[in-house]
């Protein structure tokens, strides 16, 4: 276990745990986010400085690194979390308010939850509801299983006060695992996009249809490669929509999140077939996945 200060920063101490024995740390994203001085302070209060391997702002997780000496590195176990049960037993350990290496214990409240990632807003899906106190300082830390097992970090608290009101989310152990071994490997994630700006849910609503409206394609992307309309004006400045995407691979499309949550499913290189309603008509186009640009 471990507590991060980040000085000058007064929210800037988080959780965060041993991933392997190389010095790989694992916290959330948004416990450095913005952080110029990162130090990473074991068990035994050693204190080392940390550099950043990688971060997956969409998902919320960050990867450190640390040069500590083997013997004083102690991965956790790694569990699984496809198999949890709710009432199940499980220990969150992090240090609210600095106090650090606390433990708190609950059961699990909630499966298959969705929130939205500190970062970006992106969706995370598949989220752990849990009771377990989870306080200010707790972000990054472990949420573990009866045997000691991750299966979790715990991100954020639902609470207008600010304090744990005993409904605390974990990204679950099975997202994380994919994201870490890509970060420590290539120092990023690669997502497919499909390369639209699309309207909020709310507005498509007021229009009386379902589905994501497409606001732009830019052409050198994979919507626009493929043909997909954007909404534009006429002459005369009357709004003409867009496609409207009502399904991808014959899942059906609802609002931005169902995209989100099939795309997440896919992978760069993908080719999806995109059905849209086009004025009156139904079109069905293939759109080939590409990754999302680097980010500057």
């Amino acid at each position: 276990m471990f507590t991060l200060d980040v000085f000058e920063v007064p929210q800037g101490s988080g959780s965060g745990f041993v991933w392997d024995k190389k010095g790989n740390i694992v916290t959330n994203y948004h416990v450095i986010r913005g952080a110029s001085d990162l130090r990473v302070t074991l068990a035994d209060q050693t204190t080392y400085d940390a550099k950043v391997v990688g971060f997956d702002q969409d998902k919320d997780v960050a990867v450190l690194h640390i040069d500590a000496p083997k013997d004083k590195l102690r991965p956790i176990p790694i569990g699984v979390s496809a198999d949890l049960l709710v009432g199940q037993k499980v220990f969150a350990i992090g240090n609210p308010f600095g106090l650090d290496h606390t433990l708190t214990t609950g059961v699990i409240s909630g499966l298959r939850r969705e929130i939205n990632s500190a970062a970006t807003g992106r969706p995370i899906q598949d989220v752990i509801q849990t009771d377990a106190a989870i306080n200010p300082g707790n972000s990054g830390g472990p949420l573990l299983d009866s045997s000691g097992n991750l299966i979790g970090i715990n991100t954020a608290i639902y609470s207008p006060s600010g304090a744990s009101s005993g409904v605390g989310f974990s990204i679950p152990v099975d997202t994380v695992s994919g994201i870490v071994d890509q970060l420590v490997q290539f120092g990023k994630v690669t997502r497919p996009i499909l390369g639209i700006k699309f309207a909020p849910d709310q507005s498509v609503e007021q229009l009386g249809v379902t589905g994501v409206l497409v606001l732009d394609a830019p052409p050198n992307g994979p919507a626009g490669k493929a043909g997909l309309l954007p909404t534009k004006r006429d002459s005369y400045g009357r709004l003409i929509l867009g496609d409207i995407i009502t399904s991808i691979n014959g899942k059906k499309v609802s609002n931005g999140t169902d995209l989100y949550r099939i795309l997440d499913q896919c992978k760069v290189g993908d080719k999806v077939i995109v059905e849209v309603l086009r004025g009156d008509q139904k079109e069905k186009i293939p759109v080939l996945l590409e990754p999302k640009p680097e980010e500057s």
